[in-house]
Order: structure tokens, then C-alpha cells, then sequence
């Protein structure tokens, strides 16, 4: 309690009064409690309600630093503090603007994002690393001009704020994505000619740096992407070398720096996420069961999906506490939310949630910080 009062004493003072002022004494030591030892005042840090941290990190440098590295969440899972959000990508219901939103699941509160730096794109793509969100490339009209974008924004939860960081080494939209013991690969996707992409690359966020790594066996575009084992599995999509939607499964080994390939993917996959060691898809065909893959043994599984609202409904998908959510794609009001909990007893894994965006849901993530 001592420390949000401190939080919240120096972030009123900061905007009545001069801000260098305030800050000196803490500045002027180089620790983040002047007089306590280092792994006493991190744990302090780490205990302050999530909701606080962008005060927080207004503080004074030292607290803004912490707060932004990986150490600040690492010290959290130790203390037992980490707090689960979720962030959406809404548009309005005449589909002109969108905007972020985050969902404070232990205050059960909605907050708005500050408007996300660069043109509104589309064929991007979402994915979280170290407690930030990403959001990668994609393309943008502007006076009837298609743009392939290469641009990269990340943000901070912590601290609000949006920030750039470094370019994909090639502009691309429709890719696959995901993140894999604390990289990020993107991979295939169209280019600025329009032409299906082989090219792989991999982003390191302690250098801020995009390498290009092996390219695919085939160009591959459409597609999605997920880590498994330290793995990353490419799937769905389209390839120029076959007719039709592709069922092969791109499978990259970090260690060995490889590819190869299996024969049992999902084809026109329109929803999919990770929950715990399994993975969930929804196929553009089948929107009444969700195809769930096993990589322990490279099995799938099909689970129905209870009727509500109408037949037609399309689903995105979010995460929280471990369980599916799966939000409507169709502006109904009286839907609500479904809740897929795959360790539930046989007969009990669906509910229904009254977690919903503003608007339509074109995409969800989970931030754990």
C-alpha cells in the first residue's frame, strides 16, 4: 500500500509540478529503493497491481527500466502476482474503425489503447512476446495505392505506450507468425509484387533484429503458425506449387536450423490458438466443431460446438485461465460468449462467458504480466 500511495503522490505531482524535481532523489541513486537492498525493492515493484504500472513507471528511470525488462515478470510469477488480460482488435458494427481494447480480467473493466502509430493495415499479424504485443507488416490502401508494409509496433502494457521497433528484412501480408522460446518467426505470406513468398525470418528482441533464416521447401501464403516443444509449425494456406488448399505441415527446428514436413494439417482455417500443449483450429467448412491437434503424437480430434445464435456464426478465439473463448463474428446481442474448458469432465467442457468487446472481435491476444 505504501508503494501505490508513492505511485500515486508522485504521479500527481509530476503534472502540477517540475517533474526533475520530483525525481531527483531517486535519479540520484542508482537503486530502486535508496536504502534497500535490490531483491527486497524488486519484489516490492512486482507486488503493485498491474493497473498501476504505467504510474508507476513515471515514477523516476530506475522503476521505468525495471518495469519494462523481463526481470519485472519473472519476479511476478515468483510473488504469484501476474495478472491475465485480454486485448482485442474491435470494429465498429459498420466496419469504418477499429481500435484496441484491453480487458482487465481481475477488475472486470474494458480500457482503450492509445490509437496504434501508422496506417490501418490489413493481413497483419498479432503475437505476444515477453508481456508486449506485436504487431507485424500487413498492407494498407491510401488513394486507391496498395502498400506492403515491413513495419514492426510493439506495445508495453506496462508503461501504455506504443513504440517502433526494427523492419522485416521483406515487406509481406498474409503470413504466418508466432513465437518460440522468446523469438519470433514469420514466414511465407504475399509480397509487394503480389507473388507467394518461401522466406523465413526470426526476430531477437535483445538486439532489436530481423535474420533471415532457411526459406521454405515451397512459397507458402494464408497461413498461420504455433510453437510447440520448441518448434515452430506452419500450417493452412496456399502454396503456388499445389492446386487447391495446402494440407502439408512446415515444421522448423531452431537446433538444427531445418525444415521438414508432415502430411496432416488444417486447410482454410479461419480461427486458431494455443491453449496449454494442444491446439485449437476452426475450418472455413466446419464452424460447428473445432479441430484440435495433438503434437505429441500428430493427432487430431474434432470436438462440436454447441448451436447459439445463428448456424452462420463465425468465430475468433481468445484465451483466459487456460479455456477457449470463442467470440462471435456476427453483430447479434443477445450472443454470448462461449467458454471451452478442455480439462473439464466429459459433458461439462462448454459454458458460456459474459466476456465480450465492444464491437467486433477481428482479433484477441492474452497478456500475462
Amino acid at each position: 500500500m505504501c508503494i501505490i500511495n508513492t505511485v500515486k503522490k508522485n504521479s500527481v505531482s509530476h503534472s502540477k509540478s517540475d517533474t526533475r524535481s520530483t525525481q531527483f532523489d531517486y535519479e540520484s541513486d542508482k537503486s530502486l529503493f535508496p536504502g534497500l537492498p535490490d531483491d527486497v525493492a524488486k519484489l516490492c515493484l512486482a507486488l503493485v497491481p498491474r493497473s498501476s504500472h504505467p504510474s508507476m513507471a513515471g515514477v523516476c528511470k530506475n522503476w521505468r527500466s525495471f518495469i519494462k525488462g523481463k526481470d519485472f515478470i519473472t519476479e511476478r510469477k515468483l510473488a504469484g502476482a501476474v495478472e491475465e488480460w485480454l486485448y482485442f482488435l474491435t470494429m465498429d458494427t459498420e466496419r469504418k474503425e477499429c481500435h484496441w481494447e484491453v480487458f482487465d480480467c481481475v477488475g472486470h473493466k474494458f480500457r482503450i489503447l492509445p490509437p496504434m502509430p501508422g496506417a490501418m493495415k490489413a493481413g497483419f499479424e498479432v503475437v505476444v512476446l515477453n508481456g508486449k504485443l506485436l504487431v507485424i507488416a500487413g498492407y494498407s490502401i491510401a488513394d486507391g495505392t496498395d502498400s506492403v508494409s515491413s513495419d514492426v509496433y510493439q506495445y508495453d502494457s506496462c508503461l501504455n505506450r506504443w513504440s517502433k521497433l526494427a523492419n522485416l528484412n521483406v515487406a509481406r501480408y498474409d503470413f504466418a507468425c508466432a513465437a518460440v522460446d522468446g523469438v519470433v518467426y514469420v514466414v511465407g505470406g504475399y509480397g509487394i509484387e503480389g507473388d507467394n513468398l518461401a522466406s523465413a525470418e526470426v526476430y531477437d528482441p535483445e538486439t532489436d533484429k530481423w535474420t533471415l533464416i532457411e526459406s521454405l521447401r515451397r512459397p507458402r501464403s494464408g497461413c498461420f503458425a504455433c510453437g510447440f516443444d520448441g518448434k515452430l509449425y506452419v500450417m493452412g494456406g496456399r502454396s503456388s506449387f499445389t492446386i487447391g488448399n495446402s494440407r502439408f505441415v512446415d515444421v522448423y527446428n531452431p537446433k538444427r536450423h531445418s525444415w521438414n514436413e508432415m502430411k496432416n494439417g488444417c486447410v482454410m482455417v479461419t480461427a486458431h490458438a494455443v491453449v496449454g500443449k494442444k491446439l485449437f483450429c476452426m475450418e472455413w467448412k466446419n464452424q460447428r466443431k473445432l479441430s484440435m491437434f495433438n503434437p505429441e503424437d500428430n493427432s487430431w480430434k474434432m470436438v462440436p460446438v454447441p448451436l447459439t445464435g445463428s448456424s452462420s456464426i463465425g468465430f475468433r478465439f481468445g484465451i483466459v485461465d487456460g479455456k477457449l473463448l470463442l467470440f462471435s463474428l456476427k453483430n447479434e446481442p443477445e450472443y454470448r460468449t462461449l467458454l471451452y474448458d478442455p480439462n473439464a469432465a466429459p459433458g461439462s467442457e462448454w459454458k458460456t462467458s459474459d466476456i465480450k468487446p465492444s464491437g467486433l472481435c477481428m482479433c484477441s491476444v492474452t497478456i500475462k504480466v
